[in-house]
């Protein structure tokens, strides 16, 4: 029979990867979305995706969306930091609900939020969950509401990684809203801070298929299970930024500080740029996701690693995605990949 996943915020960077990686692997895939048409539209590159209307929000709206799911990926979250606290947790009570009664595998992305300096520099899934921030206190939340869900009866798939990147990246990923300007050949880029200061990235494709082949072995899954995904490491955090323009063909382009004198100006009259201050800590300290667990897991039986792009054929692609390259007569990318 053919295995029905439900993906809520299947037009976003997350769920639009995961959605593609899904449908490799023989899912029927429905995407929650208020506005399917748009939805459509911005993520047509992803294949034949079955969209209904609906609200994350809406507790309602998910469960009739979820019916005959297996698995009902969360890929939802609140637009440019905004309102976490009064958006993020509802919105996960409604997939909560609706995996529940369906009783399908909730699967839902972590992030290195959750974590504070007694955690650093290499985090495990047993890390103790200490922020020192807002957001970082309301990922914890939604990771123990997870958990208490699972002792319910929900089974729970969490893999967290760090910073993305990809082709269909949108404004929420520091890649593209804060290293390139999409749309724009790439000319000068910005790296947020201490350059030499280790960074982890995950190639969003790549995570993807690690939910989808993971999702294979569902049988084999804990009710609870947590991985991390090691992705792209740089010692020198800045090295991303090097074979980003090494990858457009342009290795003499300038890398400039970010600009964090305006974002502490603005602060106060804009609540995103609030948000990315809160979060500034993680861009001027090591932290490395420890995969040990995630690899020992793939390698069992089939005898696969951790899907991992090599970084130059990642950065082709993510920058050609973006509109990044400059353009060949035929309308190809001059240094992608097509």
């Amino acid at each position: 029979m053919k295995r029905i996943a439900l993906i809520v915020g299947a037009a976003g960077s997350f769920g639009s990867e995961t959605a593609r990686a899904l449908l490799r692997h023989g899912f029927q895939v429905r995407g929650l979305a208020r506005s399917p048409e748009k939805a459509r539209a911005a993520a047509s590159w992803v294949g034949d995706v079955e969209w209904v209307k609906g609200d994350a929000m809406n507790a309602a709206d998910v469960l009739a969306a979820a019916e005959g799911a297996s698995v009902v990926v969360h890929g939802a979250h609140p637009p440019g930091y905004r309102n976490w606290k009064g958006l993020a947790l509802p919105m996960l009570e409604s997939s909560i609900a609706a995996a529940k009664a369906v009783g399908a595998r909730l699967v839902f992305p972590g992030t290195l939020y959750n974590f504070g300096p007694d955690a650093f520099p290499v985090v495990t899934e047993s890390s103790p969950q200490r922020p020192l921030t807002r957001k970082g206190a309301i990922r914890v939340a939604m990771e123990q509401r997870l958990e208490e869900a699972s002792r319910d009866g929900v089974r729970v798939l969490i893999v967290r990684a760090g910073d993305f990147f990809g082709p269909h990246t949108g404004g929420g990923s520091w890649f593209s809203a804060g290293l390139v300007r999409p749309r724009k050949p790439l000319g000068a880029l910005m790296y947020p801070e201490s350059p030499e200061t280790g960074h982890a990235w995950a190639y969003l494709p790549d995570l993807a298929e690690t939910i989808a082949r993971l999702l294979d072995r569902e049988p084999e899954l804990s009710t609870f299970e947590r991985f991390h995904f090691g992705g792209h490491w740089f010692e020198r955090g800045v090295e991303l930024a090097e074979r980003t323009r090494d990858a457009a063909g342009v290795p003499a382009a300038k890398i400039r500080k970010f600009p964090w004198f305006l974002i502490v100006l603005l602060s106060p009259f804009v609540e995103t740029f609030r948000e990315m201050l809160e979060m500034r800590y993680l861009w001027s300290t090591p932290v490395r996701l420890g995969n040990d667990k995630l690899v020992s897991f793939l390698r069992e039986k089939t005898g696969e690693a951790e899907p991992h792009t090599e970084i130059t054929v990642a950065l082709r692609e993510t920058l050609e995605g973006l509109g990044c390259l400059p353009r060949r007569p035929d309308g190809h990318a001059a240094f992608g990949t097509a």
